[in-house]
């Protein structure tokens, strides 16, 4: 009260000092960081792709001219409210390529004609039949086109005709449905034609004439990049394997779920894997696209890229499996990996090359002789197959040492010892005098019934090496406190097999060699069904 009769003060806070509430602020700032991150993931999504940008403003556009026809008096004076169907259809119609747009334009006007004609014809024959009768016929005949375009539909000849009978089944019973109560069924038909007429003209003028996509185009290019993709997954994964010393395992739940963040080339050669059903439905959607662009001559072989394409799945079903082993929990250790490193680094090279040459011929669309790169690849396989034979037996466990059950085992020195892990270290050597020294040396030791002594320690470190495999038999070892007779035989054993994941790992790249001819033959059928240009020309 400030004295006055009937006036009351009101203390109010000046504006700076009011603050928010803690859950207030928390609440705005996580709607403020969703929105940006919203609009983040829009702009990274429309520059992945910019033709979704230009397919948006497309349909837009041709919504609007369709929709001029009802918002203009003159227009909507001629065709009334059925120019409605006109809207319907370009929104059912306009599809992102060229090719699906016509594909989809000739299902709806053939679906639309048939209908009509079907129509009309019965409600002539309904409305000859008398009133009781009228409504039956019409009822019936409802009942049996849609029983029949249903069971079309699903017969596999008629798969790509699908939208074509659902069609046929809206636009019937739509006709003649309004024609029973209008009275008029002839003139229903005649004016819904128009009108869908001039809907599925204005979508394909829009589609063709105003920033084309073409899927020929789409097709080309999804091809080239399944090229890519499968090279640099291959050298991706064979880098990663020969790289470092500990291969680092993901959590068991993104491996179970294929997330791996760091290996952005195998997402990519994953969904080539999943491009079947894109490709051949580009490659359907292309085969009603006119000569355009580099594709100038009619009845392109649309067909022969999906064999491409199937070959190329072909060539990364065995890079999946290259990852799988360099995810696997069973690995071999690191000096082994490094002992053909060499050989399975020029193999992965020399096949990488070949791929990248291939989809470059596909890409500039030039036929070239792949006689040389064949034979270098080949020849560096062939390298690696002759490196692991020479050396097997490196690859399974080593000789058994002698039945000495009945006495305690005796310890040989570090220096001894040492002769196990080190074979692969002597293999540079062009002489091989060292390896066959150590090989005598290791024979001797064994022959003469010890052991050495540090193979406690050497078996753990290896066993870091290995991850978990065969690091519980090692962890049950030091629990114990010693060794049984029977912990060597079932170490070598376990050795051997991590040894042997190596062996797995070069015959998947040696088998990916081997298919790399079916790709140049798929590849060189290509380029003669489409008549590339012959490389030089």
């Amino acid at each position: 009260m400030n004295g006055k009769k009937g006036s009351v003060e009101i203390d109010m806070p000046p504006a700076s000092k009011v603050k928010l509430q803690p859950e207030v602020r928390e609440k705005s700032g996580f709607i403020d960081f969703s929105c940006k991150a919203w609009i983040w993931s829009v702009w990274e999504f429309c520059k992945e792709d910019s033709n979704r940008v230009t397919f948006s403003l497309k349909v837009g556009l041709a919504v609007l001219l369709v929709s001029l026809l009802i918002l203009l008096r003159g227009p909507y004076e001629i065709f009334g409210t059925n120019i409605i169907w006109s809207i319907l259809t370009v929104a059912i119609m306009f599809e992102y390529t060229v090719g699906a747009t016509f594909n989809r334009g000739l299902n709806r006007a053939l679906g639309s004609l048939l209908a009509g004609i079907l129509a009309i014809a019965v409600a002539q024959l309904a409305l000859r039949s008398g009133r009781v009768a009228e409504p039956i016929i019409i009822g019936i005949s409802i009942f049996f086109i849609g029983a029949i375009t249903s069971f079309m539909k699903l017969w596999p000849s008629f798969v790509p005709y699908e939208y074509g009978f659902r069609v046929i089944l809206f636009t019937y019973c739509l006709i003649i449905v309004s024609g029973y109560r209008m009275g008029n069924p002839i003139r229903t038909a005649m004016d819904r034609l128009y009108s869908i007429a001039i809907g599925g003209f204005v979508a394909v003028l829009v589609n063709v004439l105003v920033f084309p996509i073409w899927a020929g185009e789409q097709l080309h290019k999804e091809l080239v990049n399944s090229f890519n993709s499968l090279a640099d997954s291959l050298e991706e994964c064979v880098k990663k394997y020969l790289a470092d010393e500990g291969l680092d395992h993901p959590e068991f739940s993104k491996m179970v779920m294929d997330e791996f963040p760091d290996e952005p080339a195998y997402r990519k050669c994953r969904s080539t894997l999943n491009s079947s059903a894109k490709l051949e439905s580009l490659a359907n959607a292309a085969k009603w696209e006119p000569p355009h662009g580099r594709f100038q001559h009619f009845f392109y072989p649309w067909s022969e890229y999906v064999k491409v394409g199937a070959v190329v799945r072909y060539c990364a079903y065995e890079v999946m499996a290259l990852h799988g082993v360099l995810h696997s929990e069973i690995q071999a250790p690191y000096n082994l990996r490094i002992t053909f490193q060499s050989e399975i680094q020029n193999a992965t090279n020399q096949a990488a090359e070949l791929v990248r040459s291939l989809g470059k011929d596909i890409c500039n669309m030039k036929r070239s002789l792949k006689t040389s790169l064949l034979k270098r690849v080949h020849g560096s396989a062939e390298r690696l197959q002759r490196a692991i034979d020479m050396h097997s037996y490196l690859l399974t466990a080593h000789c058994d040492p002698p039945d000495n059950s009945s006495k305690p085992l005796p310890k040989l020195s570090h220096a001894q010892s040492s002769t196990l892990y080190d074979l692969p270290d002597h293999l540079d050597d062009p002489d091989n005098t060292s390896l066959e020294t150590s090989s005598n040396k290791l024979t001797q030791t064994m022959n003469s019934g010890t052991l050495p002594q540090c193979y406690h320690e050497m078996m753990r470190k290896q066993s870091r090496r290995q991850h978990s495999w065969p690091s519980r038999e090692v962890d049950a070892f030091e629990d114990e406190g010693g060794f049984s007779t029977d912990f060597l035989p079932r170490m070598r054993a376990l050795e051997s097999t991590a040894a042997l994941s190596l062996a797995t790992f070069t015959s998947l790249l040696i088998e990916f060699v081997v298919r790399l001819d079916h790709l140049v033959e798929a590849v060189d059928e290509l380029s003669k069904t489409a008549k590339f240009k012959l490389d030089g020309l």
